[in-house]
């Protein structure tokens, strides 16, 4: 059975090249086209797609009030399909994510350069993907049972020196949720490798630090991880940390085809910290990051893998607990309280005189 998508784009170009793209796959059915938001609610009903693929910009009705009334009305994955010229572009594609889409591609261009291919078979897998994630409104669970495990050595006892965050598809929503329960005075560095398509890191931090108390940046070579600092790989750029705990940027070979790899940083970072490090792996698909939080928890380190309720895709989370590498599994609200909570009870233990975590 085919998937069925229905197009929401204004440029009759663009409009032709995502048909023929997703015309190349047996697997996909263009079910509607549609040039403005109004033009597309009607259609819904009509041809019930599987995925919507939307534009930002659109007369009438812009990306932002369709993805909100696609919610609201005929709730289904949404994949914005965007670029912009415009630096508030990219805060307004990332509120589409807040509003409900899933994820996000860039527009594809024309021609049939390999480097083109690649771009137009991502955004058929991505579309796969989004086709089987079920999207409605529903409450909060109360946070998921620990699931501890008995074969690591994490010591309660321990200070956490820094923490490690990972994900991919639907990871900007959960890192967004998560961040914005994390106080100003944070005691420890926050390393973060979010995979994300080329030219919307920027766009991504900048909408994250409109709600984040912390200090949001694109880690540089041979500087040291700060407390109550987040940072970022460069874009298309492993991060590692040297024998000194510095940051190392590199354009080494993609790791299971992810640069930046949350493995490849995981994996660094346990190396440095051992078992003072928390890794946290969020919802996505694949497996990058299981192995590396396997390595955490070897280390002596605490990790933490999100539920599969909270999950958009449970991929990278359910492969790191089907490894055995994953100690704690949360519901996304509940890994910040949990990582505040720890936090505070090991400085207490250790005898240092800190401020009660407050968000204020």
């Amino acid at each position: 059975m085919s998937i069925r998508v229905l197009l929401v784009e204004d440029s009759p170009i663009t409009l032709v090249i995502l048909k023929r793209i997703l015309n190349s796959s047996p697997e996909i059915e263009v079910v509607g086209e549609a040039r403005t938001g109004l033009e597309a609610l009607q259609l819904i009903p009509q041809v019930q797609p599987d995925v919507i693929c939307t534009d930002l910009h659109m007369p009438h009705m812009d990306g932002l009030e369709f993805t909100s009334e696609v919610m609201a009305l005929y709730p289904r994955p949404i994949l914005v399909i965007s670029s912009w010229v415009q630096e508030e572009d990219a805060l307004h594609v990332f509120q589409l994510l807040e509003a409900g889409a899933l994820d996000i591609f860039p527009k594809p261009a024309a021609g049939l350069s390999t480097e083109n291919q690649l771009i137009n078979q991502e955004l058929i897998n991505k579309i796969q993907i989004l086709s089987g994630v079920k999207v409605f409104k529903k409450k909060r669970k109360s946070p998921s049972p620990v699931k501890s495990l008995d074969n690591f050595s994490f010591q309660p006892y321990v200070k956490p020196e820094i923490v490690v965050i990972g994900a991919s598809t639907g990871g900007p929503q959960a890192i967004n949720e998560l961040f914005t329960q994390l106080p100003s005075n944070l005691s420890v560095p926050v390393i973060c490798v979010q995979h994300i398509c080329v030219g919307f890191l920027q766009g991504f931090l900048d909408w994250l630090s409109s709600s984040c108390r912390l200090p949001i940046q694109i880690a540089k070579p041979g500087t040291i991880p700060k407390p109550g600092t987040i940072y970022f790989p460069p874009e298309q750029q492993h991060l590692e940390l040297d024998k000194q705990g510095r940051f190392i940027c590199s354009n080494s070979q993609p790791l299971d085809g992810h640069r930046p790899s949350v493995t490849v940083t995981f994996k660094s970072v346990s190396k440095f910290y051992g078992r003072a490090t928390v890794g946290i792996l969020l919802t996505g698909m694949g497996k990058d990051g299981a192995e590396g939080m396997h390595s955490i928890a070897k280390a002596g380190g605490l990790t933490i893998a999100q539920d599969e309720a909270t999950s958009v895709i449970f991929g990278m989370p359910k492969e790191a607990i089907d490894l055995g590498a994953a100690q704690l599994v949360l519901p996304i609200h509940a890994i910040a309280p949990k990582l505040l909570d720890i936090l505070h009870q090991q400085s207490l233990l250790s005898g240092k005189q800190i401020g009660i975590y407050k968000i204020c």
